[in-house]
């Protein structure tokens, strides 16, 4: 599988991806928002988008759908109970969707940012293609879903994931995210680190982090680390000494939607 990384260049720095089995040339495009760039990309390539995948309905993850598939022809996928207009195919957990002979990606029932958000997982390599559920350094808001389920989306399911499964979100908002995770942990030296790589990168060739390295520098995999919860405990005057990861998720996503 090769992977083309789609920068939009809007003021919602959102990422598409366009997945490509080398042996057929058949790709899949994932959140497809400005139609025109993806199809050109696409004829450069000299490959047939035969499948559009959406990992949840907001308007920025499915607005080229129509012009896609005008286009091409391509199969709309999404979550089986997603409000997204002429899905072709309903998936649920543990399903898989297969794009030419080398593209298997099997899907995630993530809920938290809406209630009909999926993942995708690719085993070789091993890739997460996360929409807004998982960012680099963060987390998707839950405006129009619930903090309750997406904690446990990662509980249940990206904690679990391997170190080396890289990370694939639906918007580069890496430089912020490690700015808001500076002040949860002020003395982490990997979020220093990777805070002064994110300021000088450049989205259209961006910076590609694994679980592995979330786990060093997000803090909403970091909830049991007493410089978080120290933190939270100046933020939250209610808060005490032994907080649950359950509470620590909470606290964090509170905060970061105000912040």
């Amino acid at each position: 599988m090769n992977t083309h990384i789609i920068y939009q260049d809007n003021s919602l720095r959102n990422y598409n991806y366009l997945l490509v089995c080398p042996e057929t040339k058949a790709a899949a495009i994932i959140d497809p928002l400005d139609a025109d760039k993806i199809l050109t990309l696409a004829s450069q390539l000299n490959v047939n988008i035969t499948t559009i995948i959406n990992t949840h309905e907001h308007q920025d993850h499915i607005a080229g759908n129509t012009a896609v598939v005008k286009a091409t022809g391509a199969q709309i996928i999404a979550h089986a109970r997603a409000p997204i207009a002429n899905v072709d195919r309903g998936v649920l957990a543990v399903d898989q969707i297969q794009v030419g002979k080398s593209i298997i990606l099997t899907v995630l029932d993530t809920p938290g940012h809406t209630f009909s958000h999926i993942c995708l997982l690719a085993e070789k390599p091993a890739a997460l293609f996360c929409g807004d559920t998982l960012f680099n350094a963060g987390c998707g808001n839950v405006h129009c879903g619930d903090v309750e389920l997406l904690y446990q989306t990662f509980k249940e399911q990206l904690f679990k994931l391997t170190d080396e499964t890289k990370v694939y979100p639906g918007h580069d908002y890496l430089a912020n995210n490690l700015s808001f995770a500076k002040t949860r942990e002020p003395n982490n030296r990997e979020i220093e680190y990777w805070l002064q790589k994110a300021e000088k990168h450049d989205p259209h060739h961006p910076i590609i982090t694994t679980i592995g390295i979330e786990k060093t520098i997000n803090p909403f995999f970091r909830l049991s680390e007493p410089e978080i919860i120290q933190q939270l405990q100046l933020d939250f005057p209610d808060v005490k000494t032994q907080l649950s990861n359950h509470d620590v998720f909470l606290r964090l996503r509170e905060l970061r939607n105000k912040w």
